[in-house]
């Protein structure tokens, strides 16, 4: 297959059903996003990214264990209908059961909350258009993005469920400072978020 440049990862111009998609995905060891037939080739993290999308997870999980939110890693995908749209995201958190895409298991319909650990090549897809896309999903409502390089966290949180057009956008760039996750009503300080990791 043919690799075409964008500001985006690695395109795959050969166009994909859904269903070829999905067969190639359940069997490639890289990952991929789909959009409308269009692979985009997912590259992979650094040390100080999977460490940090670790530091969420474990923090999170610990502290949300006996509630009715479930996280889940990357290994997830999540669907959007309204753009024919399949991504994984670093860390996602869903309310109650998952709502998955008719028959499959390995696609969410309603995360909650969404982290994206920034990374070079893909800093301006996460803020732009996948955030958008996110968007079209009537239960996400809080958005995270997560610096590698700095304590740096950028926060957007949905102040009318019945609409979305009214995000608010938080920076939180002291690790003495803690975010207020206003989906589930905790505070996820900025030294778990950075737990070992060195600037």
């Amino acid at each position: 297959m043919v690799f075409a440049q964008t500001s985006l990862p690695d395109v795959i111009t050969d166009r994909l059903t859904v269903d070829e998609y999905r067969a190639m995905e359940e069997t490639n060891l890289e990952r991929h996003e789909y959009c409308n037939g269009e692979i985009i080739t997912m590259p992979g993290g650094s040390e100080a990214h999977s460490a940090i999308a670790s530091n969420l997870l474990i923090y999170l999980g610990f502290l949300l264990r006996d509630t009715d939110f479930r996280l889940y890693n990357s290994d997830l995908r999540v669907w959007i209908p309204d753009y024919q749209c399949g991504t994984y995201t670093d860390l996602m958190m869903i309310n109650g059961a998952p709502e998955f895409n008719g028959d499959r298991n390995d696609e969410i319909l309603n995360p909650l909350l969404i982290v994206e650990v920034l990374s070079r090549s893909t800093e301006a897809y996460d803020r732009g258009e996948k955030f958008r896309k996110y968007r079209s999903l009537t239960s996400f409502c809080e958005y995270l993005l997560v610096s590698q390089t700095e304590p740096y966290v950028e926060q957007y949180h949905n102040l009318d469920r019945n609409s979305n057009d009214r995000w608010q956008w938080q920076v939180h760039s002291q690790l003495e400072q803690a975010i207020v996750l206003h989906s589930v009503n905790v505070e996820l300080p900025l030294t778990e978020i950075y737990r070992r990791i060195h600037f």
